[in-house]
């Protein structure tokens, strides 16, 4: 599975972006998508998930800022992200957990920079 971010880039703080990605592969069955992120000198941290089915997972730290929205057809996860602060600067990582057959793997997408300034 190939995932392919868009979206990041630099805004300042109190604004707005939205990330978007895209999973290639159609023969696998994808149960959940999500995002982490990594500033530098910390641990890659989970943003939000959600599952196939709707469920969603957010981190703490999002307080109502960010959403994930996703479209199942199209194996797309976006993450809009609302009111923006210093401390969201950080590479974004996309996942997907997918299932072919009676296996089960986790794919990442190769990051985008989302630099936040004052």
């Amino acid at each position: 599975v190939q995932l392919v971010e868009s979206g990041g880039g630099m805004v300042q703080a109190g604004g707005s972006l939205r990330l978007s990605c895209a999973a290639s592969e159609s023969a696998f069955s994808i149960m959940a998508m999500g995002w982490y992120r990594q500033a530098p000198g910390n641990q890659r941290e989970l943003v939000a998930a959600i599952t196939s089915g709707g469920i969603t997972n957010y981190a703490d730290f999002e307080k109502g800022r960010f959403t994930i929205p996703r479209d199942n057809a199209e194996n797309t996860v976006f993450l809009p992200m609302n009111s923006l602060k210093n401390e969201d600067a950080a590479v974004y990582f996309c996942y997907c957990r997918a299932k072919k057959g009676w296996v089960n793997s986790t794919y990442w997408g190769q990051g985008t920079q989302v630099t936040v300034s004052s």
